[in-house]
């Protein structure tokens, strides 16, 4: 590049290594070589992101530093790992040392939060795109993942949904949302996004099968059901939306119909999905309350997993295919509610 990728790297990307990070060699090398503890095995994970398809071409740097890395972690934690390295490959389409600053600023300001290490990675000139890969570790045969749920397992989600999904709306159409009074709050949500890796470390014991939430619950959880060969029950009035949301809620900027739809469908959200039995969730409960307040682990029951039916699934082999909106059935206050979850219009 322009200015010479080595001393980008070294400018912007190059950190000592702090304390034991299992690291031999970091930055500088042609590899990174790590140290796997015995017991442990190795979670690996691989996003990319490009101008104008994952991100907005005008994202604040910072933002798109803090995204980047977000979204990535939140794999590390749908399967119950410790997220430890990270490794991260950038396309610039030119160098601009303020963009940089900002989006190492956000970068490592997660990064730092929870100590992950960046190893290495490239730069090249192009187009924007950003590719993260982050690593972690899990004791062996402990890792989560989205197949083990059972029929008589209880849904949980971690954290309020929808506020991911209607701040990409507020993105998409622009003035639309100027009535809403916590545009920036749902915006915030998008942008900001906190993957749940604290919680992650304590559902081990406890979860059968789980998922981050990234492309809107009712997808993501019928990832769980196809691995797991199950259908789910829905309880709509469990779904958690957050205080802004109720408050738009409230003041009809948007109908509770329309804020279930964006729990359901919105994305964005990063929020684990995961099942449980029924047995052990008051377990769970208490063991959540044990951890500090600034954790904020949080566990909602959102509804049921229930025996798998063939009249709304395909057969493929021995597994069958199921179809989301046959898969997931909904109800409110106990009684049947038919959903249209492949979209809707936005603030209509």
């Amino acid at each position: 590049m322009s200015q010479g990728e080595f001393d980008i790297i070294k400018q912007y990307f190059e950190r000592p290594i702090k304390g034991d990070q299992g690291v031999s060699i970091g930055i500088g090398d042609d590899c990174a070589i790590l140290d796997i503890p015995a017991g442990s095995q190795l979670a690996v994970t691989t996003d990319s992101l490009v101008s104008g398809i994952h991100f907005f071409e005008d994202v604040d740097p910072y933002r798109l530093g803090y995204k980047s890395l977000a979204v990535n972690l939140s794999d590390i934690a749908a399967m119950g790992a410790e997220a430890k390295w990270v490794s991260l490959a950038i396309t610039l389409p030119s160098v601009n040392k303020t963009w940089l600053s900002e989006f190492c600023r956000g970068f490592f300001a997660l990064a730092d939060k929870y100590k992950v290490q960046l190893i290495g990675g490239d730069t090249t000139k192009g187009p924007l795109s950003i590719t993260v890969s982050a690593k972690g570790l899990v004791k062996k045969g402990k890792a989560l993942t989205r197949q083990g749920a059972q029929a008589g397992d209880l849904i949980c989600v971690s954290g309020a949904l929808g506020d991911g999904g209607l701040g990409l709306a507020i993105k998409l159409l622009a003035d639309e949302g100027n009535s809403l009074q916590n545009k920036q709050v749902f915006i915030d949500a998008l942008e900001l996004t906190e993957p749940r890796l604290t919680l992650a470390q304590q559902l081990a014991s406890y979860a059968t099968a789980c998922i981050d939430i990234s492309d809107g619950l009712s997808q993501d959880l019928t990832h769980i059901l196809n691995k797991s060969q199950c259908h789910a029950q829905i309880e709509l009035e469990k779904l958690p939306l957050s205080a802004a949301m109720q408050q738009e809620v409230k003041l009809g900027n948007i109908s509770q119909s329309q804020a279930w739809k964006y729990a359901l469908s919105g994305g964005d959200d990063y929020e684990l999905l995961f099942t449980i039995p029924a047995h052990k969730l008051s377990a769970f409960k208490a063991h959540l309350a044990g951890h500090s307040q600034q954790d904020a682990l949080a566990c909602f029951e959102i509804g049921k997993i229930t025996p798998l039916s063939t009249a709304s699934s395909q057969s493929t082999g021995n597994t069958r295919h199921l179809m989301t909106q046959q898969a997931i059935s909904f109800t409110h206050q106990q009684q049947p509610v038919v959903l249209d979850n492949t979209g809707w219009d936005h603030f209509k």
